[in-house]
């Protein structure tokens, strides 16, 4: 099997600042971690593999800095990575970034399987991954638990439909958005580090993706804007009330009420 896991570097930390013209996170300079939901992806790429051979190639946007997230995936097992950076993708909210990232894939070339986790860690919106099926014209599958077996040119899944379980067959290829939870993702090797090379990973730029239309990208291709966004206020304040439980619980109902909240 053939299988492209999509990745993002995700901040490392909430504290973060946000760019208060451009309504977006300020990335420079701010510690970074890959988004937590892709290791699951990663793991389920590398089981496929590991039981019916191919191999997993990674795939990210992002600034330059994004490639220390694609270098991770060749330390775990991942043969090669793209990380598509340019100014031009800048700001893109997530009708941009899937079309981007669709361009991205197609300049891969060839595979069998996609693999995102379900939602990142900094946007939390969880519609990339089913945008970028929509735009490659594939089936997919969100909130996936598990992979059951792939024969005859199917996948089988386990898919989390809050109130029930629903096992899903889908024709290859198509796309996995993988939830949390749905394996122990490994660690990065120190003996593949020392034997990666150079060549195992590529940046692209608008320029090297001949399909793409520049008038689809970053904010100028974003049909949403952000009027304002802030970090929320932190609150420390608090009171310590000693008592009966139900003096409590009438305490309780008080500053409930005064608050309007009852």
């Amino acid at each position: 099997m053939e299988i492209i896991v999509c990745v993002k570097q995700v901040p490392g930390t909430s504290e973060v600042e946000v760019d208060p013209v451009t309504g977006v996170l300020k990335r420079d300079g701010v510690a970074s971690k890959m988004n937590p939901y892709d290791l699951f992806a990663l793991e389920a790429a590398f089981a496929l593999t590991e039981q019916y051979g191919g191999t997993v190639q990674t795939l990210t946007m992002g600034p330059p800095q994004a490639k220390d997230v694609l270098l991770e995936t060749l330390y775990m097992g991942a043969e090669r990575g793209t990380v598509l950076s340019d100014r031009k993708f800048a700001g893109a909210d997530v009708a941009a970034t899937s079309y981007t990232i669709k361009c991205g894939i197609e300049n891969i070339g060839a595979y069998d399987l996609i693999l995102c986790g379900k939602q990142t860690t900094d946007g939390d919106t969880a519609q990339v991954g089913p945008e970028m099926a929509a735009r490659l014209g594939l089936e997919h599958a969100s909130n996936v638990l598990s992979i059951q077996e792939v024969k005859d040119g199917y996948i089988t899944v386990i898919v989390d439909l809050e109130d029930r379980r629903q096992t899903q067959r889908m024709e290859l290829p198509c796309l996995l958005c993988m939830e949390k939870d749905a394996n122990t993702p490994r660690l990065p090797s120190y003996k593949r580090k020392c034997k990666v090379q150079p060549a195992q990973l590529r940046t692209c730029s608008a320029a090297d993706l001949g399909t793409l239309d520049e008038n689809k990208c970053g904010l100028k291709g974003s049909p949403t804007q952000v009027e304002r966004i802030f970090p929320p206020k932190k609150n420390t304040d608090k009171t310590l009330h000693t008592g009966t439980p139900e003096a409590l619980s009438n305490i309780l109902c008080e500053a409930l009420a005064a608050r309007k909240l009852l």
